[in-house]
């Protein structure tokens, strides 16, 4: 399949990033159909154009209709949808999602999915500390990464159709790992950030400490306005690169903590000065 005008996307799942990615294509012109479980979703979609029709059920019309389709469900219940309902995509239909971790959903999907469809995974790393369709912002695809993780089972095609999906969609960059590459990344990078910001938000009880913050503090901890159902799944799928960083952050923040102890001022510019060096690799 090619990302042509007349194709017809379906959305399983129309929170902030489905409800972001139907934006995006229904405004690019492709007929964009969205499943979820919640009407007041569907209906605010509807209202608003985002989508061309919808359904809170599994519709089969909707679903064997569609040219592509873009999963924005949680891991687990991906799998499940999957299970329960392939039996309904078009012969040839090209499967994506955007799931926040990898080696636990791409290789089940791919092993039980039909040998006439394809699945490959893909992640957009974008988002915003809300949720739902009533959120969505295909802006904020623009000059973020997109990554693709493809394994032996998907098919050359596949890589370039996903990856002309994060093109029309606004990417800047476009990568490609394996699902495990993805997994230890996305440790460091997004879960432990966010491990950080729960654990700074939940060192004080102070009610008051609104009244005097200044934007160090918001920058520090805007992730922690978390979604525990989808963050918590996601911890513990990837467990075991999260423990890895959060033991190497631990280490990192007790020898801080030693240098200040012990008034060690040259190692602690020390390691101010290494810290800024590498945060120079993400200006923009």
């Amino acid at each position: 399949m090619e990302w042509i005008s007349n194709s017809r996307i379906l959305i399983v799942g129309l929170g902030l990033i489905g409800g972001s990615y139907a934006r995006a294509l229904k405004r690019l012109g492709y007929h964009v159909t969205a499943i979820d479980t919640r009407k007041e979703a569907i209906d605010y979609a509807l209202e608003n154009h985002i989508i061309s029709d919808g359904s809170t059920e599994v519709d089969e019309a909707i679903v064997s209709s569609a040219d592509a389709v873009i999963f924005g469900l949680y891991p687990k219940v991906f799998v499940e949808w999957i299970e329960k309902y392939q039996q309904y995509f078009k012969p040839g239909a090209m499967l994506t999602d955007v799931t926040g971790v990898k080696s636990c959903v791409v290789y089940d999907i791919q092993e039980m999915l039909r040998p006439d469809v394809e699945f490959i995974g893909s992640h957009p790393m974008a988002g915003r500390e809300v949720y739902g369709v009533e959120n969505s912002d295909d802006g904020i695809f623009r000059g973020a990464n997109f990554i693709i993780t493809p394994t032996e089972k998907n098919t050359p095609q596949a890589i370039r159709w996903i990856g002309s999906l994060g093109r029309i969609l606004g990417f800047s960059r476009i990568s490609v790992l394996t699902p495990e590459e993805h997994d230890e990344m996305i440790g460091y990078l997004s879960q432990l950030t966010h491990c950080i910001a729960v654990a700074l938000m939940t060192c004080s009880d102070n009610e008051h400490l609104v009244d005097y913050t200044g934007d160090s503090f918001r920058d520090l901890t805007r992730i922690a306005n978390i979604n525990d159902l989808m963050w918590s799944e996601l911890f513990m799928l990837n467990r075991e690169p999260l423990l890895k960083y959060m033991d190497i952050f631990l280490d990192e923040f007790a020898s801080l903590r030693d240098m200040i102890r012990d008034g060690s001022v040259d190692e602690l510019r020390e390691k101010m000065r290494l810290s800024t060096k590498r945060r120079a690799y993400f200006n923009k």
